[in-house]
C-alpha cells in the first residue's frame, strides 16, 4: 500500500473527526475571506537544502520557477490593488529564482512591504545548480529594507543540523552575523530580522513568548547575535512531515493531537482569511499549505483563479478550501506564517 493511499484511508476512516469546516462552524465562526493584505508568492522549489520537515518538498533537484511573465503579472496586481500591503516571497530558497532581485526592486518602488523567507545558508552556498554566488544578499536586503524571516530550528547545533542537515547551524550563525553587521535585528525598525521555530517532532510548539526569550538569551550570550522576533509555527502534516509520521505510525496520533487542541480564537485569525498564495505557474491558493496539496486551487464560479485572470472582487467572494491539515493552524495558540495567532 502506498503512503498516499494510507493517508486517504486514515482520513476517510476518521472523516467525522477531521472535518475542519464542521469544527469551524460549530465554533460560531464563518470561514470566509476578510481581506487580501498579503500576496504570498512561491517563486521556486529549488533550494540548497533538503530539510526533513519541509512542507514544500524543496531540494537542489527541483526545477520549478515562476517565470518573468508571472513576476510581471504579480507586480501589476500590486500596482492595481494598493490594498495589498505585503509581498511575501517564499520557496524553496526564493533568492534562487533568476528574477528575484527584479521582483523585490519593482515591488519596493510601489511602496509595498517585502518579506523574504530566507534560509540563511543560501548566502554562503549560492545556487546549487549554476554555482552563482549569493554573498551580496545581506547588502541587497539592507538596501531595499526587506524584512528577513529565517528558519532557525534551535539555538543549538545538534537540533538544527538534525532537522536541516550537517553544517547548517554553523553556516546559519555566520550568515546571521553578516545580517547583524548590516543593521538587521539591532532595533532598527526598517531592518527586521525574524526567526522561525518548528518543532523537531510530532508535537505542538511551546510558548512563542518564552521561546523568544530563550533564543535571544542563548544566541546573544554564545554568539553575540541579535534579532527582532521569533515565530513559532506548527508542523503541518503534509509532504515530508506526513511521510515521517506515516513511517513511524504516528499520523493518526498527531492528527488527534491537532484536533483536540482546536482553538476558536486561533481559528478566527487564520491567515487564509487575509492573504492569497501564488505558485510557480501563477495558480492561486488560499495559503502556501493548500498550494502543496493536490486539487486545492481557488475556484470562483467553477473557474480556477490565477494571477492572469485575477479579480479582487472574486478573490474576496471565494470559498476558502479546507482539509484535515488545516487543524495545524488552529491548534493551541494557532499557527501562521507570522507565528502564533492568539495569546
Amino acid at each position: 500500500m502506498s503512503q498516499s493511499t494510507s493517508v486517504e484511508k486514515i482520513s476517510n476512516k476518521n472523516s467525522h473527526k477531521y472535518n475542519f469546516v464542521d469544527k469551524f462552524k460549530r465554533s460560531g465562526l464563518k470561514p470566509n475571506p476578510l481581506t487580501v493584505e498579503t500576496l504570498q508568492v512561491n517563486v521556486t522549489k529549488l533550494c540548497n537544502q533538503t530539510c526533513v520537515h519541509c512542507h514544500v518538498d524543496a531540494s537542489p533537484k527541483r526545477k520549478e520557477q515562476l517565470n518573468i511573465d508571472g513576476v510581471n503579472r504579480c507586480i501589476e496586481i500590486l500596482k492595481e490593488h494598493p490594498s495589498i500591503k505585503n509581498l511575501d516571497l517564499t520557496g524553496g530558497a526564493p533568492e534562487l529564482n533568476p528574477h528575484f532581485d527584479y521582483f523585490v526592486e519593482e515591488a519596493k518602488k510601489l511602496g509595498v512591504h517585502v518579506m523574504v523567507r530566507h534560509n540563511l545558508t543560501v548566502t554562503l552556498d549560492g545556487n546549487p545548480v549554476t554555482g552563482e554566488e549569493k554573498t551580496y544578499l545581506p547588502d541587497f536586503f539592507a538596501e531595499h529594507k526587506v524584512e528577513v524571516i529565517s528558519s532557525l530550528p534551535y539555538y543549538q547545533e545538534y537540533f538544527t543540523d538534525k532537522q536541516r542537515g550537517k553544517g547548517v547551524f554553523e553556516k546559519s550563525i555566520e550568515s546571521i552575523k553578516m545580517l547583524n553587521s548590516r543593521g538587521f535585528g539591532n532595533g532598527n525598525s526598517e531592518l527586521m530580522l525574524n526567526f522561525v521555530y518548528n518543532p523537531a517532532g510530532a508535537y505542538l510548539p511551546p510558548s512563542q513568548e518564552q521561546l523568544e526569550i530563550d533564543f535571544k538569551k542563548e544566541l546573544h550570550n554564545k554568539y553575540g547575535i541579535t534579532f527582532n522576533k521569533l515565530f513559532a509555527i506548527t508542523n503541518i502534516p503534509i509532504n515530508r512531515f506526513r511521510t515521517q509520521l506515516l513511517k513511524i505510525g504516528a499520523y493518526e496520533e498527531y492528527m488527534e493531537k491537532l484536533v483536540n487542541a482546536f482553538n476558536p480564537a486561533a481559528a478566527e485569525g487564520i491567515m487564509c482569511r487575509n492573504l492569497i498564495s501564488v505558485d510557480h505557474d501563477g495558480k492561486i491558493y488560499d495559503c502556501d499549505f493548500n498550494q502543496q496539496m493536490m486539487n486545492m486551487e481557488v475556484e470562483v464560479d467553477g473557474e480556477p483563479l490565477t494571477i492572469f485572470n485575477f479579480n479582487m472582487e472574486k478573490a474576496l467572494k471565494r470559498k476558502i478550501r479546507f482539509g484535515p491539515h488545516c487543524f495545524g493552524c488552529t491548534a493551541g495558540a494557532g499557527s501562521s506564517c507570522g507565528g502564533t495567532i492568539s495569546e
